[in-house]
């Protein structure tokens, strides 16, 4: 399922205006950077359905400002433990749907590093990476449009120590089959990602998925 057109014309735009605004030294052609970025922003604001709210667009030009040098995909981990046929899921404060463990990858992080983190701050379980599972592009999958352009590394952890706790992002931890999941934060992961961990438990002999 592709993401919507607006929002990949959005994503497009900001990324060549970061790019030029990295780059370029002509004060005119840094003006039309800046305009770019600003079209981009009110796309994105207004979910391309006309004239956004200021606030909204205030908000999205500051992240959009925050963000510097040559545009990048941003890379969130999620962290894929199970215990026996039940896969580890946290519920989230936000949105109090679930989710596999997992966030952005931090500066100085190695992806394993950082699965384990998130697997032990969002669960209070101390896990150990054993083996990438695949590499999603976050736009080839039904999430909610999202303004940043993410890959999504899911990778299998195995369990050795810990216990269950809450956290500040987090306020339920569980183990659940494939026929009894609770309801699931779709920005973060999908039924079909679900499905697909799943399905790697039972064939352990397949290759990573790579989008």
């Amino acid at each position: 399922m592709p993401i919507p057109q607006w929002l990949d014309w959005a994503q497009r735009l900001q990324a060549i205006a970061q790019d030029g605004l990295t780059f370029c030294r002509d004060p005119f052609d840094i003006e039309r950077y800046h305009q770019i970025r600003c079209i981009a922003a009110e796309m994105l604001s207004s979910a391309g359905q006309g004239q956004p709210e200021e606030s909204s667009l205030r908000h999205t030009l500051d992240w959009m400002t925050a963000e510097t040098g040559y545009a990048t995909p941003k890379l969130d981990v999620r962290g894929v433990v199970f215990q026996g046929e039940s896969l580890l899921l946290v519920r989230e404060r936000r949105d109090g749907r679930w989710t596999l463990p997992g966030g952005w990858v931090d500066v100085g992080d190695s992806p394993r590093e950082a699965v384990e983190r998130e697997i032990r701050e969002e669960s209070g379980y101390e896990a150990r990476a054993v083996r990438l599972l695949a590499v999603y592009d976050r736009n080839r999958h039904p999430h909610p449009p999202h303004p940043q352009h993410i890959y999504k590394l899911f990778i299998l952890c195995e369990l050795v120590g810990g216990a269950p706790a809450a956290s500040e992002e987090t306020d339920g931890v569980g183990f659940f089959t494939a026929e009894a999941l609770p309801e699931l934060s779709l920005g973060r992961v999908t039924p079909g990602q679900i499905a697909r961990m799943f399905a790697f438990r039972t064939h352990p002999e397949w290759p990573p998925d790579l989008d």
